[in-house]
């Protein structure tokens, strides 16, 4: 399986990512994305099947990035890992398609949690 973790901090993708072999997903490719624009280059490139990305974002937020998936016709399991989690957020997350809302900071826990749906 190939995740694609998005986030403009360079240091949270990599503590994305080793949260996500840690939670017992070591087997998977990760690869990264700073930003919802490079993104959506990345998801044409290399066809990522779970995404995993930050709201707030240079260039194009996390909600944008994920209207624009849904324009395109991409069926990808998407997910936020956010330092944020309004309620309003939470329902903008979920009218879009996502399948979850994991608030930073999180634990290898969370992530298992929210991971074990879609990733076998």
């Amino acid at each position: 399986m190939k995740i694609l973790v998005v986030d403009d901090s360079r240091a949270m993708r990599r503590i994305v990512s080793r949260t996500i072999r840690q939670a017992g997903f070591e087997g998977h490719e990760i690869i990264e994305a700073e930003n919802g624009r490079e993104a959506l280059e990345v998801v044409q490139a290399q066809k990522p099947d779970l995404i995993l990305s930050d709201w707030h974002m240079p260039e194009m937020t996390g909600i944008e990035f994920l209207t624009a998936l849904n324009a395109g016709g991409f069926e990808i399991p998407f997910g936020f890992v956010t330092s944020e989690s309004t309620q309003e957020m939470v329902d903008l997350a979920t009218e879009g398609g996502a399948m979850f809302l994991l608030a930073k900071p999180f634990t290898t826990e969370d992530m298992a949690q929210v991971l074990g749906a879609f990733v076998q």
